[in-house]
């Protein structure tokens, strides 16, 4: 019925696949690489130029001559002529002293003294504290000033501060000070480095001496004396620094009240002020003089030092000026011990008076030697009058009736061989001119402190223009003296030394 037979295979082309592929096409395409370039350019540096030309005036373009013009007529005999004239004439102006000592003044002159600043220290004048003393530092630019009080009569604890400004800032603040140190108790003395601007000496009320380095950022003290057997034990009314043989080095000496100078070394690296040399005023040790024998009290009683000058001239001679009035010369290589127990000090006490000079009505609050003759000093105190003495003679050579009150500071000009300044407790200054033939004073300075006292003052020694002065008040006024008290005259030093031969009355 059925069965299985095998049959050729039959096949056949897809027509419409061999259509579509015939109409399908591909196409494709790529742009070239884009090449980018990135550059800068700066300039190093920018020039600027600008001229200006006068008016060309052809007057004067005829006067000028060409180096081919002929000289003018007589010209070359004139020369001639006068040429050994002239050169006789240099050579004797080369050897004359008629103008030593001559400043020209290239900034014109001024017959005014006017003031310059007004410096404040706000939180000593909350406490109504006392500038005490002032000083310039060795550049001339820096006041150090140090606040207390001068009308303490017990003893004290209260804290003070030292402040310095800088006047060659350009934003000076009178009214905040570039520097402030805090200080334990009332400073009463304060004298700046002669050499080194940092380093300012002080004398404190408990009786320490102090030196601060106010170069440093934290601890200012360079070095104290502390509270030992060798340091003073009364207030320090004066501290000066003093040239050592060693060349370079300088110590300080310090008087005080308890009848003593000490000399002191400084070792920094210690931190402490080493106790070198070491002088006491006994009554009975005193040069005696007729005009103050009745003043004599026990033998064994010490004479409070109030005040100290070093002689520039001599430097083993100083002068001293004391609770009593007494003004005596003093030599530091004075070999004579002191009369008095020495307390348990590391150096032997000595007595240097030498020689007593008549004294005051009062304490001697100054004593200033004259820088411009080895002989001749000013001392002032609490009877108003500022002497004048030569160191050969004991009786001064002149009186000056200053004030009706104290004066607390008299010194001699930098400059001017015959002017000394004093401060006084009515709130004045007043400079006096020894040239002229009146004792009047040549300027008065009148401070703004209603019923206070000048205190203190120091010359600027760089710009001898320059005063400072301290007041009761609590400010320091800076003033420009006129030219007339600070450039010295013709034949000045002349007079001076007439004065200083002239004989005591």
């Amino acid at each position: 019925m059925f069965t299985d037979e095998a049959l050729d295979c039959v096949s056949f082309n897809s027509v419409w696949r061999k259509s579509q592929q015939s109409a399908r096409e591909e196409r494709g395409c790529q742009t070239r690489a884009v090449h980018s370039i990135d550059s800068k350019i700066q300039t190093s540096s920018t020039t600027e130029t600008c001229t200006q030309t006068e008016p060309w005036d052809q007057r004067t373009e005829e006067i000028l001559y060409s180096p081919d013009d002929p000289e003018p007529p007589g010209l070359l005999d004139f020369l001639l002529r006068v040429e050994q004239v002239l050169i006789r004439e240099l050579t004797k102006n080369s050897r004359s002293h008629a103008f030593d000592g001559f400043q020209v003044n290239w900034s014109g002159e001024s017959k005014q003294v006017s003031r310059l600043h007004l410096l404040q220290h706000p939180a000593a004048q909350d406490r109504g504290l006392h500038v005490t003393s002032v000083s310039w530092s060795c550049t001339g630019s820096v006041i150090a000033c140090a606040f207390g009080r001068i009308d303490e009569g017990d003893w004290s604890t209260e804290s003070s501060y030292v402040c310095t400004w800088n006047l060659d800032r350009r934003h000076l603040r009178p009214k905040q000070a570039d520097l402030v140190i805090d200080v334990s108790t009332a400073v009463t003395a304060l004298h700046c480095h002669p050499c080194q601007p940092a380093l300012i000496a002080g004398g404190l009320y408990n009786g320490e001496v102090l030196v601060w380095d106010t170069s440093r950022t934290q601890d200012l003290v360079l070095a104290l004396t502390g509270m030992s057997a060798d340091s003073h034990r009364e207030p320090v009314y004066q501290v000066s620094w003093i040239p050592l043989q060693k060349k370079g080095d300088f110590g300080i000496l310090s008087a005080c009240s308890g009848g003593r100078v000490l000399l002191w070394t400084v070792d920094s690296g210690q931190g402490k002020l080493a106790l070198n040399a070491a002088y006491a005023f006994v009554q009975q040790q005193l040069p005696r003089s007729s005009s103050f024998k009745t003043r004599v009290l026990s033998s064994s009683s010490l004479v409070g030092v109030t005040s100290l000058s070093l002689c520039p001239w001599d430097s083993d001679t100083f002068l001293v000026g004391s609770e009593g009035g007494l003004l005596l010369k003093c030599s530091f290589s004075s070999k004579t011990p002191a009369a008095v127990c020495s307390d348990n000090q590391s150096v032997a006490l000595k007595a240097p008076a030498v020689f007593s000079f008549q004294p005051h009505n009062g304490p001697v609050h100054s004593v200033h030697c004259s820088p411009f003759h080895r002989n001749l000093f000013v001392s002032a105190g609490t009877d108003g009058m500022v002497q004048v003495h030569s160191m050969l003679q004991v009786n001064p050579l002149m009186s000056v009736r200053v004030s009706d009150s104290y004066i607390f500071q008299v010194q001699w000009s930098p400059t001017r061989p015959l002017v000394f300044a004093a401060a006084t407790g009515q709130g004045e200054v007043q400079i006096f001119d020894l040239g002229h033939r009146s004792l009047k004073p040549s300027a008065t300075i009148t401070q703004e402190v209603v019923g206070g006292a000048t205190t203190c003052l120091d010359f600027n020694g760089q710009n001898p223009r320059l005063l400072a002065v301290g007041n009761t008040d609590g400010t320091v006024c800076v003033w420009q003296l006129p030219s007339d008290l600070t450039e010295q005259r013709p034949r000045e030093s002349i007079q001076l030394e007439m004065i200083a031969n002239q004989v005591a009355e």
